[in-house]
């Protein structure tokens, strides 16, 4: 079987996969616990991605047709 990576969470008694998968019995896993997502640094990468879009593809910069495209 190949490596998957596959999203779940701890229900405060399992851990439940967020996606059916069928599995054998036994399969070997490997779980990796993850921080806590914060909602406001979440919030800050977006700004900071939605900034620097807005920098690259601004107002001055030239409109690019389809065949300058590579």
């Amino acid at each position: 079987m190949q490596f998957l990576a596959l999203s779940a969470h701890f229900d405060g008694q399992q851990i439940r996969l967020d996606e059916p998968i069928d599995l054998p019995p036994h399969t070997p896993l490997i779980v990796t616990v993850l921080p806590p997502r914060n909602g406001s640094e979440d919030a800050s990468w977006a700004l900071a991605a939605a900034t620097g879009l807005a920098r690259a593809y601004g107002d001055c910069e030239p409109d690019y047709s389809i065949a300058d495209l590579k």
